[in-house]
């Protein structure tokens, strides 16, 4: 009997920077479930160089970004590969991110319609980026799908919960203007409280700024990237995720996993999390979050693991698994 052959998946990418999309790449790629429906491999790629040679595989999956620059390397990927299935993964663009970033809408609404009209199989990573997709008509319903971002989360479930009251918040990820750091610096300044703490992990560009914004408040500390994916949640008590804009979140399903209370914006993806537990603040301004904070300050976080979030794995692989069986 000649045993079942797996197809095999190549993933393009053309930003390898450390960050939720490598996350979600390396789960795909080393993930023992996911490797008993396909040969997941990753290619990368220079963004916007048209790619001569033909890429050997059964299904090709792009993580690349969409632009003007971009868009005559994935025709010519499409040209290249008539008879291949080709799938994308929008990692990127939502509705709030048009709203803080896109000056021309109907132009970019143009881009991403011939864009996404390049692929066999468009995947939102999120319900919310999903419906936006939808609701601008940017993409056919029947090509769109939704596979929820993922990355192994039994090291999170493994951290001890706590038994204090709530007084040690965290902010997780890069400091960048996306993040919103700024809005919760400002609200939690505004608060007198001196048993409160604010670890923020991460780097980049707004550091300075962000620094800056904190001045000599004594309970606001930058701690700097954590190498250990585990450490903040280990640390803090709450997460705040104050994101101007933010296609899903991984931090809030670490968060979850760990225990800790989730507190986010009420935008794109974030909405997603709602089902297992978080808390939102509606208008992102620095008014509600201090409301907010101090509204869960001194309460003691909801330690019990939500069901989704145990069968998060099993959705994901059948997902993949029904995305790859189209290579068949």
């Amino acid at each position: 009997m000649i045993g079942h052959v797996i197809p095999k998946v190549v993933h393009l990418i053309d930003d390898t920077t450390a960050g939720g999309v490598m996350r979600v790449l390396d789960h795909l790629t080393t993930s023992p479930d996911l490797a008993k429906d396909a040969d997941h491999q990753i290619l990368k790629v220079k963004r916007g160089r048209i790619m001569l040679r033909r890429i050997k595989a059964d299904m090709i999956v792009s993580h690349l970004s969409i632009s003007w620059r971009t868009l005559p390397a994935l025709l010519a990927l499409r040209l290249a590969h008539s008879s291949a299935k080709i799938v994308h993964v929008e990692h990127s663009y939502t509705e709030s991110f048009v709203q803080h970033n896109v000056q021309s809408e109907g132009r970019f609404y143009l881009l991403l319609r011939l864009g996404l009209r390049l692929f066999d199989t468009v995947i939102a990573v999120s319900t919310g980026q999903a419906n936006w997709l939808q609701k601008m008509q940017l993409v056919q319903p029947a090509k769109l799908t939704v596979i929820r971002s993922y990355v192994d989360l039994s090291p999170f479930e493994k951290i001890a919960r706590p038994k204090r009251p709530i007084q040690h918040f965290g902010a997780i990820g890069r400091l960048d203007r996306q993040k919103g750091f700024d809005v919760i610096i400002q609200a939690f300044r505004a608060i007198e409280n001196p048993e409160l703490k604010l670890s923020i992990f991460g780097e980049g560009p707004e550091e300075a700024a962000l620094r800056q914004l904190a001045g000599d408040d004594p309970r606001i500390v930058f701690e700097g990237f954590a190498s250990n994916a585990r450490a903040p949640y280990e640390k803090v008590d709450a997460v705040l995720m104050p994101s101007r804009w933010e296609a899903y979140g991984l931090v809030a399903i670490e968060t979850l996993a760990a225990g800790r209370k989730l507190v986010c914006s009420g935008i794109d993806g974030l909405i997603d999390h709602a089902e297992l537990g978080a808390e939102y603040v509606d208008h992102n301004t620095r008014v509600n979050w201090r409301s907010k904070i101090q509204t869960i300050a001194g309460g003691v976080p909801d330690c019990s693991l939500q069901p989704w979030l145990k069968i998060h794995s099993v959705e994901n692989r059948k997902s993949w698994k029904k995305i790859c069986n189209m290579a068949s």
